[in-house]
């Protein structure tokens, strides 16, 4: 994909989407919180973290990052693992908003946070206003259910 390419997605509103529809997901992951700030390259490009943050590997292999306020909110540890430990975790089945976009696109993380680029037929999920997320096709049937 080449972000001349692709069309940027600003100020949208998956809540006023009739083609968007809503998800859970469940999946296990491994976690290790950062000892200290980085970044890490996911598919859909750069996650900026900060010490504390957890850098996340799914089921499938990918990587990204995950906010520590955000992780503590999506995510449980497997038993016996105590919450804030290096481990297996959970998704928390939350509602998030979805659509899959028929061509190449972009959108921020979240206001000034990381671009992310999604290839045609990836998915843009909405996990709350402002807060926005790209999982390609076959990870997102594989994960995701429709409420």
């Amino acid at each position: 994909m080449r972000s001349t390419d692709a069309i940027h997605f600003a100020a949208v509103d998956l809540r006023h989407d009739a083609g968007a529809a809503t998800y859970v997901k469940q999946e296990t992951v491994r976690v290790v919180f950062a000892r200290a700030a980085g970044s890490l390259a996911s598919r859909e490009g750069a996650n900026h973290y900060h010490a504390g943050d957890a850098l996340v590997t799914g089921s499938g292999g990918d990587r990204w990052s995950v906010s520590r306020d955000r992780f503590d909110r999506r995510y449980l540890p497997v038993p016996p693992l105590r919450h804030g430990s290096d481990g297996d975790y959970c998704s928390v089945a939350l509602p998030v908003l979805a659509r899959q976009i028929p061509h190449c696109f972009t959108v921020q993380r979240s206001a000034g946070g990381d671009l992310l680029g999604g290839n045609a037929h990836d998915w843009l999920l909405q996990y709350a206003p402002g807060d926005w997320g790209i999982v390609e096709d076959a990870k997102f049937r594989r994960l995701y259910q429709r409420v």
